[in-house]
């Protein structure tokens, strides 16, 4: 029964060399791996040397660039500093002017007030004193002056606003990229002073994504410089603006100044012919005046003589009548007949005589009258004339204390801003 047990059992038999071949295989496998091991173990450490190496380097270098990086920020936040406080400075200077420019619009009222109560003043002016002379020609001129005037500084003014806005737009544009950079700025100190063992690092979602938006240094620099050339440029016309309108508010003082005082000349030449033609009228009228008492005193002498000659005629008029009732050859044409008719006659012609030189006299006086109360008429309108001229240079006289540039600054609104002087809400 062993017997056929063991001979019942199958099973492969190795030889006593498979068994050596097997052991002496396994022992070379062993050394094998081992030396693979070795080799993954130095290479390994190798490899850690080396990304432990470039690690520290791409870290020290990414910590170069951020610090590369908040330098040229820095550097563009002080040139964005700087030209906002010279936009600042710009918009400071031409709000000055803008106002200085509307107190001069404001200053041309009272003389386009004075100026046309002036013209509707002589035109109270009576009769032959209504003529169009020099001093309307001044006046009307100082009007149309005046008008041009005021559309010129208007539109400096309207341009001024314009260009306020101009520089409060690159202003914003300047404040924006300079409050954007301050924030990239803190994010880039932020993520320098991050180190391995700062507590906020973690891993994040797909952190090499490229933001929506994203731009290439070229265009980040480029952006910035364009802010600073466009408020650049509109602080040079800004600067041109204000120029021009110190040039014009000058320039518009000394034209209606000359006006002013051309129709003052103008008034006062006009004031002095009047008052020269007022005295002559009123020289005239007082000889003309002395004349009429003359001529009076004359008229009543004819009229005496005239009725002196009446008695003597009526004389000669009874003894000529009385002579007739002579009787006989006694009513005969002697001597004294011819005599008596003679002073007759003569009376007759004198009496006539004196009647046509009363009559002339009269007439005279009448006509010396009329032309006396047309003078009288004259003379009272050359009176209200010259008040009216001296009322006129009466009402320039204000003038004088209303200068081109000195009025009170409450009546103008100008534009402020955070900073103190404009803030222009714009649409």
């Amino acid at each position: 029964l062993a017997t056929k047990h063991c001979s019942s059992k199958p099973g492969l038999r190795y030889s006593v060399s498979d068994w050596d071949t097997s052991n002496k295989q396994i022992s070379d496998t062993a050394e094998h791996r081992r030396h693979m091991s070795h080799m993954t173990r130095q290479e390994g450490r190798a490899l850690r040397n080396e990304t432990t190496s470039k690690t520290n380097w791409d870290k020290s270098d990414s910590s170069r660039r951020l610090s590369d990086r908040i330098w040229d920020i820095s550097r563009w936040r002080e040139t964005l500093e700087s030209c906002i406080q010279e936009v600042e400075k710009e918009m400071d200077a031409l709000t000055l002017g803008k106002e200085e420019t509307e107190r001069a619009l404001t200053a041309t009222a009272v003389p386009l007030e004075v100026t046309v109560e002036c013209l509707t003043l002589r035109e109270g002016r009576r009769g032959n004193e209504l003529v169009s002379d020099p001093v309307e020609a001044q006046l009307k001129k100082e009007v149309e002056m005046i008008d041009g005037a005021q559309r010129v500084l208007q539109q400096r003014i309207d341009k001024a606003f314009e260009q306020l806005c101009l520089l409060q737009v690159s202003r914003q544009q300047l404040t924006h990229d300079l409050q954007n950079k301050i924030e990239a700025q803190d994010i880039d100190l932020s993520c320098l002073s991050i180190t391995v063992t700062s507590p906020k690092t973690s891993l994040k979602p797909n952190p090499l994504r490229i933001p929506i938006g994203s731009t290439t240094p070229q265009q980040w620099e480029q952006f910035s410089q364009y802010n600073v050339a466009r408020a650049q440029e509109e602080m040079q016309a800004s600067l041109q603006l204000r120029e021009d309108m110190s040039v014009t508010r000058a320039q518009l003082q000394n034209e209606l100044d000359a006006q002013r005082i051309a129709t003052v000349f103008a008034i006062r030449k006009r004031t002095h012919h009047l008052e020269q033609a007022h005295d002559e009228t009123q020289w005239q009228m007082k000889s003309s005046q002395d004349e009429i008492s003359d001529m009076e005193r004359d008229i009543r002498s004819l009229e005496n003589d005239l009725q002196a000659k009446m008695a003597p005629l009526k004389l000669v008029h009874t003894r000529l009548e009385n002579r007739t009732k002579r009787p006989g050859v006694d009513l005969c044409r002697d001597e004294v007949q011819y005599g008596l008719v003679d002073e007759a006659n003569q009376l007759e012609a004198t009496i006539l005589a004196l009647k046509q030189k009363l009559a002339q006299a009269q007439y005279a006086l009448q006509a010396l009258q009329l032309h006396q109360a047309q003078m009288g008429e004259d003379l009272s309108r050359k009176k209200d004339a010259l008040s009216l001229e001296q009322r006129s240079l009466e009402t320039r006289s204000r003038l004088a204390s209303a200068a081109f540039t000195d009025v009170s600054s409450g009546a103008v609104v100008p534009l402020t801003i955070s900073s103190g002087r404009h803030n222009l809400e714009l649409a």
